[in-house]
């Protein structure tokens, strides 16, 4: 027998009323010391069979009580309290805030749904609701590119306290307006992968596609080859990752034709504008729109165009974007194009560790290399200590680790301790919450921030589920 089931069943049968392991004693009493923290039924904002069937049998291959019990309250926690549903000029209309803000930011709304996809053909309700977020990304995008999030109401104002003085050109229905490549790629994303998953081309119209030209035009215009072109941004803040320098242009850049990125996937302020996790998700982003266009419209023409964006970008990518290593080349995270470089990772996706979760990159030598310098003290932002360790950012701060960085280096190992080790400091910091946290204390997982984070919850589920499916050696052991 397992030494660990073993001691679990020794540990069992001291708890008055629990039974064997397996039988409805023990049932009983991982319930008792495990309640849901799911809303009830009737408070739920969408339920979702296809949802719920997948939790109970992924449940079943999880070992661990606990482990089981975070899967389910967090697998769901994006349908259960952050999407709004329903009808906007005509058409099914889906709204999804990050959790404890009240707007929707592209980035988010895009990877909170994102683990559901593989359902979606079985269920028309999912179905629904990831046509009405393509709808609705699809008029975010066309009210403005350069906003990162967005409110309820298209024609509203923006209620967020921090960018209601922010100088920029702020727009009705606009609730925050930095500039991050990534709010761009992640609707692709989205879009693909929707189409991939269930062959369903209804919400892939003409708004659509004239969005999705505009971010073509977007990616074009931050080349920055004639000028500094038209975003700008400053805010009035004692953190300085909340501004950009040189009247909100941010810093001297050699076009070499990289986008420019005044603000990373953090919502942190860039230091140098071409950062390259955000420039290799838009080479994998325009070559999805270029299939997109091709197939839906027959519009050879800008699939072609989309495929020379995506070659010049990659090109410079690949000379100004890695860094020579005693033993390898491997990524920077931002450059200029002068010369100078900066190595570090944020937890944020997209980051370098994540390159092949979002199939920017694949698991070759130059990731490896990458890999293992941003998952050690090369990388001022990774935090050890006796709670965990993990990557951070200027966000949070010092010391303080992001669950989603554990997340990101269990999706691309093979290995099972190390998917293991990741599990358990998952398991081990969410401070009796039943859910994940933005970020947390290196030595004492009580201190952390966000109570209510719905991306880094939905994708603890979808690491699960991953790992049932690809590793599920890691979940059968306590």
């Amino acid at each position: 027998m397992n030494p660990s089931r073993r001691n679990l069943i020794k540990w069992l049968s001291l708890v008055p009323g629990a039974a064997a392991v397996g039988g409805v004693g023990t049932v009983a009493f991982a319930a008792s010391r495990f309640p849901s923290k799911r809303p009830s039924v009737g408070k739920r904002k969408f339920t979702s069979e296809a949802v719920e069937r997948l939790i109970a049998s992924t449940k079943k291959k999880i070992a661990d009580p606990e482990l089981a019990w975070l899967f389910e309250n967090c697998f769901p926690n994006t349908l259960d309290t952050t999407v709004e549903v329903g009808r906007l000029d005509g058409y099914e209309d889906t709204f999804v805030v990050t959790g404890d803000i009240d707007a929707m930011w592209l980035r988010d709304s895009s990877a909170q749904v994102w683990p559901y996809l593989p359902l979606a053909a079985k269920d028309e309700a999912l179905r629904k609701l990831f046509r009405g977020l393509i709808r609705r990304q699809s008029r975010c995008i066309s009210i403005d590119p350069y906003a990162n999030a967005f409110l309820p109401d298209p024609k509203g104002k923006s209620k967020l306290e921090w960018a209601q003085a922010d100088q920029t050109d702020m727009l009705p229905g606009v609730a925050e307006r930095k500039w991050e490549i990534d709010s761009l790629c992640y609707p692709v994303r989205l879009a693909h992968g929707y189409w991939q998953a269930t062959g369903d081309r209804e919400p892939f119209d003409e708004s659509w596609r004239a969005a999705t030209r505009l971010i073509v035009t977007t990616f074009r215009t931050q080349q920055r080859k004639d000028g500094t072109g038209p975003y700008h941004f400053q805010r009035q803040s004692p953190n300085p990752t909340e501004s950009q320098f040189l009247h909100g242009y941010g810093q001297p850049t050699r076009p070499v034709g990289m986008i420019h990125a005044m603000f990373r996937p953090s919502d942190d302020a860039t230091l140098y504008p071409f950062n390259i996790p955000g420039n290799l998700f838009a080479v994998v982003t325009l070559r999805r729109l270029a299939q997109m266009h091709g197939t839906f419209f027959g519009d050879q023409a800008f699939a072609g165009e989309c495929h020379a964006l995506a070659d010049e970008i990659a090109g410079a990518v690949e000379k100004y974007g890695t860094i020579r290593g005693e033993h390898g080349d491997y990524w920077a995270y931002e450059v200029d194009g002068y010369g100078n470089q900066l190595f570090m990772d944020d937890a944020n996706v997209p980051s370098l560790l994540a390159l092949p979760y979002l199939e920017c990159t694949g698991r070759d030598a130059r990731y490896e290399r990458t890999r293992a310098q941003v998952w050690s003290a090369a990388n001022p932002y990774f935090f050890k200590g006796s709670a965990g360790e993990g990557i951070g950012g200027p966000h949070e701060g010092l010391r303080m680790i992001w669950p989603m960085s554990i997340m990101m280096k269990a999706f691309t190992t093979d290995d099972t301790a190390e998917i293991r080790q990741c599990l358990h400091w998952l398991k081990t910091t969410h401070a009796g919450t039943g859910f994940m946290h933005e970020a947390f204390d290196q030595d004492d997982p009580k201190q952390f921030t966000r109570s209510w984070f719905a991306w880094a919850n939905t994708l603890f589920g979808e690491l699960v589920v991953h790992l049932a499916d690809k590793q599920p050696d890691s979940l059968r052991r306590v």
